[in-house]
């Protein structure tokens, strides 16, 4: 019985507190009794969603809590993981007191453009990865960092991004857009100096964007309507290595003649396009992907304007399955000089 009174009395201490106490005292009395029970002082000054645990004790982890706000960051977190939330957006304010952040994950909710500040991100002066893909983004948010290396903003609703929206982002290096609805981004890249890396996969772009960085080495067009490639294309980006436009509407009359006789390129995928004759490509290429095409014939030209002991293709992957030619259209000769290739695939 006296224990049940005592019980009942503590209780109706835990009650009386809380009507006293604001929203905000009352968290920080809870606190307070973590602190009591034992947990760490890195644990105190974390939200009650989420978790911060000492052996990591820059990160805060609130991934997949059914969250519908950013909940309050303390000053000592470089690194808020948010993703897989119902977040729809996100006030003016909400990291100013975080300004150490380096890493923000916010892929997988439901973060609508015009619910986000304009001045969001604009202090994280130290923030490296910005994470923002799955979500219902219709434009760039504003005011980004200048220093972010890494931008994720795929499989978003985007249909423009406005000319000054990547200004001065001199760091970064990736850029995914992928699975927008991209028509037309007129010169937005020409001012990243850095960026390496660019997918633009499932847009609903016509041609290869204009004014790509000179740095590129990566570039992925799959899942587009482009139906050509510029004339000096390769020659105006030396530094591609990997330039992927499967699925797109590419014919030989938007082919120019050794466009892609370039040989710093090292991976070109054509892929279920509309080609009839296999292009004329670099003898220092390493992988060819052609398959799902309309080829009628093997040109061994396309690979060695001559094939001898010193004169053949580095060529190692080629795929020319599912177009109108078969193993007995390879001549002999391309044993000379596809002598590198460990698989083809008719």
């Amino acid at each position: 019985m006296r224990t049940a009174v005592l019980l009942l009395l503590m209780g109706i201490v835990d009650l009386s507190i809380g009507q006293r106490y604001s929203q905000f005292q009352w968290l920080s009395h809870l606190r307070g009794r973590r602190r009591h029970a034992g947990w760490q002082a890195a644990d105190v000054d974390c939200p009650l969603e989420c978790d911060c645990p000492s052996t990591y004790p820059t990160a805060m982890y609130c991934h997949s809590r059914h969250l519908q706000h950013v909940p309050y960051v303390p000053s000592h977190i470089k690194y808020v993981y948010l993703q897989r939330n119902q977040i729809t957006g996100i006030q003016d304010g909400v990291f100013d007191n975080a300004t150490s952040l380096i890493w923000v994950v916010l892929f997988h909710n439901q973060l609508n453009s015009d619910k986000i500040g304009k001045n969001v991100f604009s202090k994280l002066k130290n923030l490296d990865r910005l994470l923002l893909d799955h979500n219902e983004l219709t434009r760039v948010p504003p005011n980004l960092p200048k220093g972010i290396t890494d931008l994720r903003l795929g499989h978003n609703k985007i249909s423009k991004i406005l000319s000054n929206s990547f200004e001065g982002m001199a760091n970064l290096t990736t850029l995914h857009l992928q699975a927008n609805d991209l028509e037309d981004v007129g010169g937005v890249f020409k001012g990243l100096k850095s960026l390496t890396a660019l997918d633009m996969r499932k847009n609903k772009l016509r041609k290869i964007p204009d004014n790509l960085p000179g740095r590129l080495q990566q570039l992925y067009l799959e899942f587009n309507n482009i139906e050509s490639v510029p004339t000096d294309f390769l020659k105006t980006y030396r530094k591609l290595q990997f330039v992927r436009l499967a699925h797109n509407k590419l014919t030989d009359k938007g082919i120019p003649s050794s466009v892609f006789n370039i040989s710093t390129l090292v991976e070109l995928d054509l892929s279920f396009n509309k080609l009839e004759r296999i292009p004329v490509v670099s003898r220092n290429l390493e992988n060819l992907y052609l398959q799902a095409n309309k080829i009628k014939e093997f040109s061994l030209g396309s690979f060695c304007s001559t094939a001898d002991i010193t004169n053949f293709s580095n060529l190692k992957m080629l795929r020319l399955d599912a177009n109108q030619i078969s193993a007995k259209d390879i001549p002999a000769e391309a044993a000379y000089c596809l002598r590198q290739v460990a698989f083809i695939d008719v």
